[in-house]
């Protein structure tokens, strides 16, 4: 029996702190197979990403990885617990086939972030209120509430260190036997724009991209190759209509749901206000910014509006079980460990858009609330993609159904 490894990822470019990630995992884990649970179209900071999700998943079916199975929207384009959750649910169904999942984090100490997640695990919200009230965002006053029981404030100032600490309680929340790995962060950090030998951040590979500078010294060569051919013929995501398409959407008063998901009193007046003025995505997302709010959380604030997601649809997406799985790709090991799996899977795995309708009906019956729920995604898995099309300037005449004829990718 194949075993495998499980990683949690965007890939948004493929780098080589990627593959770096996959080979580790792959070596502490002493699995045969790595299965990767990827974001789609949109990403966890809420913004597209820079590709589409199958050139992402074919820089990783070429790099190292051999199955990628997509992270639903709702999950994908969230905070860290809803991401961490929706991704240790996936890997969680293929037990005991997946054993272990690994994660990068800045500390590279399990020993060091266990205690902190248990300590967040219990955390009141009461406890932080002081230092909410002196201005402090939601993740700062957290932080500062944990340091004073005696834990790093710095081990909460680092992304991946936070996701990690989001994976480690979903595994327990869960009560999955799932085994947490880690490996530390190696080169350049998760924010940081200078590369650090060969290896640069997400973040500053697409910032050099957009400025037309060199990246082929940080990504794998196929990598690197698919993403060539992404520039060539203009299927990079374009900031410009982006900003343009929330523009749009935040203008449009009639359209925003009166009970917008995560959408507090008087926030969506201050969106408005903010569209009316601003001329660039930065200058949208400074001007909606309070004191209390990330930039990050702003983001996926104008996401959800733009998808029009109301507060009682997407709690009931985030509290029910995932309704199905939807294979990106995989490798011919993939393939194998997938045959091995099938029968156990308890979820149908979509690996034909276009048959997903029988495949629901066959598992989920042609009504009750399962159904309705499994079609609400589908149905939003949809949007999102003919909205992603958009922003795409080489897109060509075909419909804007991508994901009826775009087959899962088979790679040698």
């Amino acid at each position: 029996m194949l075993r495998a490894v499980g990683l949690v990822t965007e890939y948004n470019p493929f780098h080589n702190g990627h593959r770096y990630h996959a080979q580790q995992a792959r070596k502490v884990s002493g699995a045969e197979v790595v299965v990767a649970v990827m974001s789609g179209h949109f990403l966890q900071r809420g913004e597209p990403a820079l590709v589409d999700k199958w050139t992402r998943a074919q820089m990783a079916l070429r790099c190292g990885v051999d199955v990628v199975i997509e992270l639903p929207f709702p999950f994908a384009c969230n905070s860290a617990p809803h991401f961490a959750d929706g991704a240790i649910q996936i890997l969680d169904l293929f037990r005991p086939h997946i054993h272990s999942v690994c994660f990068g984090s800045e500390s590279g100490d399990l020993e060091q972030l266990k205690p902190l997640a248990k300590a967040m695990a219990g955390y009141d919200s009461a406890d932080a209120d002081h230092h909410a009230r002196s201005g402090k965002t939601f993740p700062q006053a957290r932080a500062a509430a944990l340091a004073d029981q005696g834990f790093d404030p710095e081990l909460l100032d680092q992304p991946n260190n936070i996701l990690s600490l989001a994976y480690l309680r979903a595994i327990d929340q869960r009560n999955s036997s799932l085994e947490a790995l880690t490996i530390k962060r190696i080169g350049a950090g998760y924010h940081d724009l200078q590369p650090v030998n060969d290896i640069a951040s997400a973040t500053a590979l697409r910032q050099r991209l957009y400025a037309g500078e060199a990246v082929q010294p940080f990504l794998p060569a196929a990598a690197h190759e698919l993403l060539a051919q992404a520039v060539e013929q203009e299927m990079v995501v374009d900031q410009q209509r982006w900003f343009s398409m929330l523009q749009q959407s935040c203008l449009d008063q009639r359209r925003a749901p009166s009970d917008g998901y995560q959408m507090e009193p008087g926030l969506e007046q201050r969106i408005f206000q903010a569209a009316l003025a601003a001329n660039d995505y930065e200058q949208l997302v400074d001007e909606v910014k309070a004191r209390h709010l990330t930039r990050t959380r702003v983001q996926r604030l104008l996401c959800y509006q733009l998808f029009a997601l109301r507060s009682q649809e997407m709690a009931n997406a985030l509290a029910r079980p995932i309704p199905y799985l939807q294979l990106l790709g995989a490798t011919q090991k993939g393939e194998r460990f997938l045959s091995q799996c099938r029968k156990e899977l308890s979820l149908p795995l979509v690996t034909n858009q276009s048959r997903i309708q029988s495949l629901l009906n066959r598992h989920y019956g042609r009504d009750g609330e399962a159904r309705l729920h499994a079609q609400w995604m589908v149905d939003l898995e949809d949007q999102v993609t003919r909205f992603y099309t958009l922003l795409l300037p080489g897109w060509g005449g075909q419909s804007r159904q991508w994901n009826y004829y775009r087959s899962p990718l088979r790679e040698l």
